[in-house]
């Protein structure tokens, strides 16, 4: 087995019950890139869980930091919206503080991506319920984006949602797409969908961003990784460029 040499380490605070984020962040990260994970209690995705989980974010944290890792994400968008706009930010500085490492969270990196790529209309196909889904548009729409569309498969259980075939996200994110709309946003960290993201976005013709593609873009963007990962769609193919 050949050695490869490991210049950056990747933290990622993932819910307890997650079961997709290491694989696919395994998978897609650069191969001078190492994963390393903390995991916040959580098996329901609903409001009071969303609420419990950042408790334990600063203990994970430091944690991570012993691992001496270049950033720490926490990569679970319903948490990083809960409060609107803001929130995302008081996380970060939450994870900063206890960890002095640089830190960003699921929701930050989507409204990065979107600045990146110059879109301002969106729609969302998301995975849990309508009472989750609306702090998420809340969120973007506190930021100036416009969710044109969005439609919610209505999943509570964190477990089942990880066991859900991938060609369920390439069908629904067709489902909810728009014509106004510029970009699909597909969030929810435990559900499949980094493999069929580059597919669908061919299919539509827009941008497909999904939980765990932007995730890994805002972070190496922070730590100045340059790359291009191909596969997954244009973002990480293309403006992985800090």
């Amino acid at each position: 087995m050949t050695y490869i040499r490991k210049t950056h380490r990747y933290g990622l605070l993932v819910p307890s019950s997650n079961s997709t984020q290491e694989p696919e962040f395994s998978q897609a990260l650069p191969d001078f890139v190492s994963l390393h994970t903390g995991r916040l209690s959580w098996s329901r995705i609903d409001a009071d869980t969303v609420m419990r989980s950042v408790e334990e974010i600063e203990f994970e944290s430091r944690k991570l930091a012993d691992a001496d890792v270049d950033v720490i994400v926490l990569g679970i968008a319903a948490a990083s919206v809960a409060l609107g706009k803001g929130y995302d930010e008081t996380l970060i500085e939450r994870m900063e503080k206890a960890s002095g490492k640089p830190a960003t969270t699921a929701a930050t990196a989507y409204r990065h991506a979107l600045t990146a790529l110059g879109i301002k209309r969106v729609a969302i196909a998301a995975p849990w319920s309508e009472a989750i889904n609306v702090t998420m548009v809340n969120f973007l729409t506190q930021h100036g984006f416009e969710v044109v569309h969005s439609e919610v498969m209505g999943f509570v259980q964190n477990t089942e949602l990880g066991r859900v075939d991938p060609e369920s996200a390439y069908d629904f994110g067709r489902r909810a797409d728009r014509p106004q709309a510029e970009a699909v946003i597909i969030p929810g960290g435990n559900w499949p969908t980094m493999s069929i993201a580059g597919r669908l976005e061919q299919d539509i013709g827009k941008p497909v961003l999904t939980n765990n593609c932007v995730c890994i873009w805002d972070a190496l963007q922070k730590i100045g990784c340059r790359a291009s990962i191909p596969g997954y769609g244009r973002l990480l193919e293309r403006y992985l460029t800090a």
